[in-house]
């Protein structure tokens, strides 16, 4: 790579927040057609460097030069007009348009004539564009919220190439595609890696790295620690250089013998909802971990919302046993102690413009007060407590969500619920997005949630995941329970993926 043309560099690269220091003096060099890999804790930096690269965020200090020249784009249209493109890692695509006005937002003067949009034509275009991202079955013309998640990161990715950037940053996208959506990506960067674009390839999925990229850049703390060839290296060199020390052991589950009560918590009866799910029936125990897996559209999304009353089934019923009532709405469900935790964290589990403490108060108000009085030192305490428990990393509890990392964004999300002493939660793809110290740190809380006797629902597409953490695994397909699998050192991959397809 070395004798390879410098397309981007960064001198002394600078980035604060108030009082934290999110980059830290990075000097890089990315080379033409070199897949960079870049790596680190939650928090070390990564999406706030790329964030500069992408003309999202300002540098507080330091430079940037773009083929030689000195690079500082006004906007994240600025940067893809010079040649840089990003596809972020949380939902960047915007409700109420069509699909084919997200692909071309900000490009929509290619479609104007005497000061009107052809829509016809952009729709055509966006249809060809939708081809050429095996994506044929997408019609242009809808609203884009009428698709699935993946899809809609589909489309950010389509979005993000249309514009044929020579350098494109891709932030933790693989956490939101299946295995599907994941091989388009990796086929996506082979070929965009032989017309000579260049990859900065962020990710928590060590295996992927080392699979993908030439070079590996590592973070800690907002610094950089070094660049290294993908040549002899292994996944625990780079988590020690990530954390700073050796890492030792697994933190997936040992046991296998765990005697779990069969004193149901939850019940589940038939579910219904035309096209996404059909007759889902089963039971939450006590004390139990229950994996519910599958493709994306499988509905195992859509299932965790219905089970919270965030979306309504149009037959069957949710009912808690203890009190013996329906989970028909959301109150219903934080009432009789029942938490819940969206795969789509910045827009359904946290507010972004809200402080961590109103964020962890918000479904604990009763708590702090009566009628429309809240306690001010009350209300203190139990967030601050809430934030100690699950180790948040931040300047204050008033400081703003949005300012946070990935990993101490879904620590809040978690800290609402855990706080509440919820008896279920619902948790759809927890560690999306975070890195293996956070992950492990969230497999340690959920073991000990059930020692307590607190039940949990994990839902992931992470069949690893599942098979390492579960007491039971559900299989959905098509909408459908496809399988049940009980914890056993003999459940593989090819086992659960065999009754997903």
């Amino acid at each position: 790579m070395r004798n390879k043309e410098i397309i981007f560099e960064s001198k002394d690269l600078c980035k604060s927040f108030l009082m934290t220091k999110a980059v830290d003096n990075v000097s890089i060099k990315i080379f033409k057609g070199e897949v960079r890999g870049l790596i680190g804790e939650n928090g070390s930096g990564k999406s706030t460097l790329a964030s500069m690269m992408a003309g999202i965020l300002k540098p507080n200090k330091g430079e940037m030069f773009f083929y030689g020249k000195s690079y500082d784009p006004k906007d994240q249209v600025d940067a893809a007009k010079s040649g840089i493109s990003m596809m972020v890692q949380e939902m960047n695509t915007i409700e109420g348009l069509k699909i084919s006005e997200n692909i071309f937002l900000g490009k929509e003067n290619e479609f104007v004539k005497n000061g009107i949009v052809n829509r016809k034509n952009m729709n055509d275009k966006a249809k060809k564009v939708l081809v050429e991202f095996n994506l044929p079955e997408i019609q242009p013309d809808i609203n884009i919220e009428l698709i699935s998640f993946e899809n809609r990161k589909l489309i950010e990715l389509a979005k993000s190439l249309y514009s044929k950037p020579k350098l494109f940053i891709i932030d933790e996208a693989t956490t939101s595609l299946s295995r599907k959506g994941r091989d388009l990506l990796f086929e996506m960067i082979k070929k965009l890696k032989k017309q000579g674009t260049s990859i900065l390839f962020i990710t928590h999925n060590l295996e992927e790295l080392m699979k993908i990229c030439d070079t590996i850049t590592v973070l800690r703390d907002g610094k950089l620690i070094d660049t290294v060839e993908n040549n002899d290296l292994n996944e625990d060199l780079l988590k020690n250089m990530m954390v700073g020390r050796e890492i030792k052991g697994d933190y997936y589950r040992k046991d296998y013998d765990t005697c779990i009560s069969t004193n149901p918590v939850l019940e589940i009866k038939n579910i219904t909802i035309p096209n996404v799910l059909k007759n889902i029936s089963f039971n939450l125990n006590e004390g139990e971990i229950l994996g519910i897996g599958g493709l994306a559209e499988s509905g195992m999304h859509t299932l965790g919302k219905v089970i919270f009353g965030a979306k309504k089934a149009e037959s069957g019923y949710i009912k808690d046993i203890k009190s013996g009532k329906q989970i028909k709405k959301i109150n219903d469900a934080i009432s009789n102690g029942i938490g819940y935790t969206s795969k789509n964290r910045d827009q359904e589990g946290i507010i972004l413009l809200a402080s961590i403490k109103d964020n962890i108060a918000l479904p604990s108000l009763e708590k702090f007060g009566k009628l429309s009085f809240v306690n001010p030192k009350r209300e203190k305490d139990f967030c601050l407590e809430a934030t100690k428990k699950l180790k948040v990393k931040m300047n204050s509890i008033e400081q703003l969500v949005l300012y946070l990392s990935g990993g101490n964004k879904q620590k809040v999300v978690l800290s609402k619920w855990i706080s509440r002493n919820c008896n279920v939660l619902i948790l759809d793809s927890p560690t999306r997005g975070i890195d293996v110290m956070i992950k492990a740190s969230i497999y340690n809380l959920m073991q000990k949630l059930v020692q307590n006797k607190k039940s949990i629902i994990m839902i992931s597409e992470e069949i690893l995941e599942l098979i390492g953490m579960c007491d039971r695994v559900i299989i959905l397909k098509d909408g459908e329970i496809s399988k049940e699998f009980k914890r056993s050192k003999d459940l593989t991959e090819e086992k659960l993926v065999k009754h997903m397809i």
